[in-house]
């Protein structure tokens, strides 16, 4: 493989690229004219805009994109996350052209990708499953049937797509019919598919996942867990790797399950198995995300392995070059999703140019990002503008590298969650790792932030009035004996 086609753009087009290059690897970026000036489309080497900003008419033109990559002579195609990157179809495509699809088979995507086929894959090898419909609801009356026996909370979940559209909870029959029409109308219009199937509602659950690696030889391995619960709209914010509840035992038995995912579907290169983990520390199966995670470089930094270039070797047919005796942990990581969002105002999205943008650095800090100061935030796609990552010798250390890392981040002319994330990594219940996916919701209100900043525009105006009195103190001593004040002198000098 000589060139590979990177089928996305920002921070995770970019990330590919530098593995691409370290490789000995040429690279291929597709933008939209709104990327026309992004660090990605500067950092390949061969670029072609493809179309207008909206991703409809760019990124996730999947012909035209097999197009580009035929013409210009590419042997793969990466496709990141989101966009195209589990879509069946384009990979059959790209195989049908004759190139390589960097990712699991289209069958395994298919499978996997509908959560009522993965579930009933994963029955196969005896993994635990939350109590619920053994397959998608076709009536009202159905629907109630089956959440009477499951018992209430119960969850009404979209078979197709994820981040939390599609899903209602629901307290009791009475409020059953009207949750479960909003649920069927939301998955229709997100996913253009309105099965969905009942759950019971675990209270107080944890998301687990575990990232696995396979082979074409029939190889699989797991790399671990990320304890991703640190969600807003049901959406992760902060993850981290390793979990601090997890025994060895439960790990092992995590990771064995997620393997078996695998192996149900024959799965080739980087994947993540999910799994919901209760307050009694028992785990149930959630769904497989057949591509590379947002959160995948905290579990590179905790076992050293670069995923894309695994990816890579995969999908170029190569065994897998380390066995499951072979991994072991090292330290601890965490990461924080900075995204243009103000969480005082309800997470809103906030759009507008980077005035500053100046990166933190130092010892076990990562940046994965795909902006530069004076740019524009998109209003069309994800705004996410980076992906902070810490690492130290254990989560403490960890913990404090994040906190100092958000600290030294410069961020002016959009509001971001970093300041969210910092309240989240100094609160008692995420120390303590005693926390779950209703953290914000127990623990977090916007008018928190909100008297934060107060807090700091005090502290600095009285700090600029005591400046200003000392400067002008300073002045009019000018002509005095310059020893008299020789103290006071060389405060003002520091100030």
């Amino acid at each position: 493989m000589n060139k590979i086609l990177v089928a996305n753009r920002g921070e995770i087009a970019l990330r590919i690229m530098r593995s691409c290059r370290e490789m000995g690897i040429k690279t291929v970026a597709v933008y939209s004219e709104a990327d026309r000036n992004a660090p990605f489309v500067k950092y390949a080497d061969e670029a072609v805009c493809i179309g207008p900003p909206p991703s409809n008419q760019s990124y996730l033109l999947g012909d035209k994109i097999i197009e580009v990559s035929k013409k210009l002579g590419v042997d793969g195609i990466h496709p990141g996350y989101g966009f195209l990157s589990e879509n069946a179809g384009f990979a059959a495509a790209v195989k049908k052209a004759g190139i390589i699809f960097i990712g699991p088979s289209p069958e395994a995507m298919k499978m996997m990708g509908d959560k009522l086929s993965a579930k009933a894959a994963a029955k196969k090898y005896n993994i635990p499953m939350v109590p619920g419909s053994e397959g998608a609801i076709t009536s009202v009356e159905e629907g109630k049937k089956t959440a009477v026996l499951t018992g209430f909370p119960i969850l009404i979940k979209a078979s197709a797509g994820g981040g939390g559209k599609g899903m209602r909870i629901v307290e009791n029959i009475e409020e059953f019919e009207e949750q479960m029409k909003l649920a069927v109308s939301e998955a229709a219009s997100a996913f253009g598919d309105g099965s969905v199937f009942i759950e019971r509602y675990v209270a107080g659950p944890r998301h687990i996942e575990i990232q696995i690696l396979g082979d074409s030889h029939g190889n699989i391995v797991y790399l671990f867990e990320r304890e991703c619960s640190i969600q807003r709209r049901h959406q992760k914010v902060i993850e981290e790797a390793p979990s601090s509840v997890l025994t060895p035992e439960i790990r092992k038995a995590m990771g064995e399950c997620a393997v078996n995912v695998g192996k149900a579907c024959n799965y080739e290169g980087a994947g993540t198995v999910e799994f919901l983990l209760d307050e009694n520390k028992n785990f149930y199966f959630l769904e497989m995300n057949t591509r590379l995670q947002v959160e995948h470089p905290v579990t590179e930094m905790i076992t050293g392995i670069d995923l894309v270039k695994e990816q890579i070797k995969a999908a170029r047919g190569e065994k897998l070059s380390f066995t499951q005796s072979d991994l072991k942990i090292h330290g601890h990581s965490i990461e924080v999703r900075v995204y243009a969002e103000d969480p005082s105002n309800n997470f809103l999205p906030d759009i507008g140019k980077l005035i500053t943008y100046k990166r933190p650095q130092g010892l076990g800090v990562r940046v994965d990002d795909g902006f530069e100061e004076g740019m524009d935030i998109p209003i069309y796609y994800d705004p996410m503008i980076a992906k902070l990552v810490s690492f130290g010798k254990d989560r403490e250390e960890a913990i404090n590298r994040m906190i100092r890392a958000i600290d030294d981040y410069r961020i002016i002319g959009v509001e971001t969650t970093l300041s969210f994330c910092r309240f989240v990594l100094n609160h008692k219940a995420f120390t303590s790792g005693n926390f779950d996916t209703h953290f914000v919701k127990q623990h977090f209100s916007p008018e928190m932030l909100v008297v934060e900043k107060d807090d700091e525009v005090v502290i600095a105006a009285l700090f600029a009035a005591k400046l200003t009195e000392t400067k002008q103190a300073s002045v009019k001593n000018k002509d005095q004996d310059p020893l008299e004040n020789n103290s006071k002198w060389k405060v003002n000098r520091l100030l």
